[in-house]
């Protein structure tokens, strides 16, 4: 049976922008590769961590929400493990609370820009002079 999952990874920060695309890529590929289908992949960027982790104060930040069989978790963070450059990750269980959160936050964000560039463009820009002559 498939099931909705969300993972949070946090990938070494010191590494260059493209090591860490080869690694999401390869996170990617491993989850498909399994039978998992990828929904959305969200890259949050460097941030900096809360308290170090294995001696790092900065990580990538990574979140996957993806469908897959159960049996595959197991396999999927078991690589996660394995792989050094892997600070840290988190796999939950979407219920339908969450998954009906992500649909109405959708569809909130495909009425958003549309109305966001309405606005930019009858709002004048208008600028403030201070300077005293």
């Amino acid at each position: 049976m498939v099931k909705n999952y969300e993972s949070v990874i946090i990938i070494n920060a010191s590494l260059e922008e493209e090591q860490i695309e080869t690694i999401i890529s390869k996170i990617v590929e491993n989850l498909k590769t399994n039978g998992g289908e990828i929904v959305e992949i969200d890259k949050w960027g460097r941030k900096r961590l809360a308290y170090p982790i294995q001696k790092s104060k900065s990580g990538y930040y990574l979140l996957l929400r993806y469908d897959a069989p159960a049996e595959l978790i197991s396999k999927f963070e078991r690589t996660l493990r394995l792989d050094e450059n892997i600070i840290r990750y988190i796999t939950i269980l979407l219920d339908k609370k969450a998954l009906q959160y992500y649909d109405e936050l959708k569809t909130k964000q495909a009425e958003q820009p549309d109305e966001k560039s309405e606005q930019e463009e009858t709002e004048p820009v208008t600028e403030q002079n201070d300077s005293k002559e």
